[in-house]
């Protein structure tokens, strides 16, 4: 892996995401989601630290969220899917958004991070895990940079493993999966 080329925050890129998206009421409070997701304000030290140790630059969706809050569970925790998956036909269910840092168990470098899904699991090394599932490991979210390379805008897929590791499309890129987060009454038991 190559270090990103760079860290730096772009404000006027930053202003371009989430338009007419209420961040405010996107997070679901929960006191385990205190304490293993949600990590502290996210710095430009800490984002250029993580973006070093996973040698990929991290959607700027991704970091303008996280500056909102650092990780935790989304109200909304079901995106609709072109295809089955293990969990549904139509559908996958989120559990939590890893936060950019080290510290949080579920925090892309600390100790459920995106390379222990690699290392311990076997997930294919195709770029960051960032969200899991409520399989407890079984299936993962995973930022795709096989086709843009590791500065490039990757796309959110989910990855199956008890399927041999099936991917699965899910957006575009960061910002389209989470503005296609519904609720999970809006689909079938």
């Amino acid at each position: 892996m190559h270090p990103p080329q760079t860290a730096r925050i772009d404000l006027e890129l930053m202003t371009k995401h989430f338009e007419g998206f209420d961040l405010s009421d996107f997070w679901r409070d929960s006191e385990y989601a205190q304490e293993n997701y949600v990590d502290a304000p996210l710095t430009d030290e800490v984002l250029a630290a993580v973006e070093h140790e996973l040698g990929y630059t991290l959607p700027r969706a991704y970091v303008e969220l996280c500056r909102y809050q650092n990780g935790g569970y989304p109200k909304n925790g079901s995106h609709r899917t072109a295809t089955p998956t293990s969990w549904a036909h139509d559908h996958i269910a989120v559990t939590g958004i890893y936060s950019i840092g080290h510290a949080k168990h579920y925090a892309l470098c600390g100790l459920m991070s995106s390379q222990f899904w690699i290392d311990e699991w076997g997930y294919p090394a195709i770029g960051v895990y960032f969200a899991d599932c409520p399989s407890a490991g079984h299936d993962m979210l995973c930022l795709n940079y096989d086709a843009c390379g590791p500065n490039g805008e990757p796309s959110v897929v989910h990855i199956d493993q008890e399927s041999d590791y099936k991917i699965t499309h899910v957006a575009d890129n960061f910002e389209a999966f989470i503005r296609g987060l519904e609720p999970d009454e809006n689909f079938e038991e």
